[in-house]
């Protein structure tokens, strides 16, 4: 009998060209992503071939704190605290798998998530250290919180994002349901500042499009009016500067909301 298993994963995606495994990507040759780096450990662990399905894809450059993925184990006598141990001692240093749950035989990862946590690292002011810059966007200014979170209000609820979708998204619609959406600094660093957006799912790009239009849009002396114009057009061309993935995390996959459209 085969089980279902849950699989909270954290990676830095510095040298990965995203989550989706992509074989013949590269002139017929495989490339490397997180999912194939995943399946392939879990083939060497089971010696057999599983399917990872993921809560999300995250582009190259972008990393995770607590990326979902499910799989069905052939072998139902491992533990779930086994997946762990095992994959952890098979993974490269750049993927660690944080837990390992059972879950009923429907679940789905990406189907059963109900929202979708992203925090983007934003370093103001002072020069982050070197181990610093594949996780942070430098911005070397001191941008008005209050400002950038009154233009975050314009986000929330049932939104049009086609403004700060890339081009070539597939989404077959543009309409997301954002939770939250807010700027803060970390508590023991002030110069760190955190975008923070929660919602049922994102469109391509559309998590760095909208960081860099904001912290644009800020730096040019906008309002959140000026911003409102923006999303509404629901024109790619009036987005601003999209920012660099560096500082982009997937950072939790939530299960128990209220399930939206996708």
């Amino acid at each position: 009998m085969k089980t279902n298993i849950l699989l909270t994963i954290s990676y830095d995606g510095t040298d990965f060209c995203g989550w989706q495994r992509q074989d013949k990507s590269a002139g017929g040759k495989a490339v490397r992503t997180v999912q194939g780096e995943v399946e392939d450990a879990i083939y060497r662990m089971l010696r057999q071939p599983v399917k990872l399905y993921g809560s999300g894809r995250t582009d190259s450059g972008v990393h995770a704190a607590g990326q979902a993925a499910n799989f069905f184990s052939p072998i139902a006598s491992i533990p779930s605290e086994g997946y762990v141990r095992a994959l952890n001692g098979l993974l490269p240093h750049d993927i660690r798998i944080m837990e390992a749950r059972q879950m009923p035989e429907d679940f789905n990862a990406r189907f059963s998530a109900t929202s979708r946590s992203y925090r983007y690292f934003i370093q103001t002011e002072q020069v982050p250290f070197a181990s610093e810059m594949r996780y942070v966007w430098y911005v070397p200014r001191r941008p008005d919180l209050a400002v950038l979170n009154e233009m975050c209000a314009v986000l929330h609820g049932e939104t049009d994002c086609a403004t700060f979708a890339a081009a070539g998204d597939q989404s077959l619609s543009t309409m997301r349901y954002i939770e939250k959406a807010c700027f803060y600094c970390e508590a023991q660093n002030p110069n760190r500042l955190v975008f923070e957006i929660e919602a049922n799912a994102f469109l391509w790009k559309m998590i760095r499009s909208l960081v860099g239009t904001l912290i644009s849009c800020e730096q040019k002396g906008k309002d959140a009016a000026f911003f409102a114009d923006i999303l509404k057009s629901c024109d790619r061309k009036r987005a601003l500067l999209t920012a660099p993935p560096t500082g982009l995390f997937l950072w939790k996959i939530s299960f128990d909301g209220t399930r939206r459209h996708i």
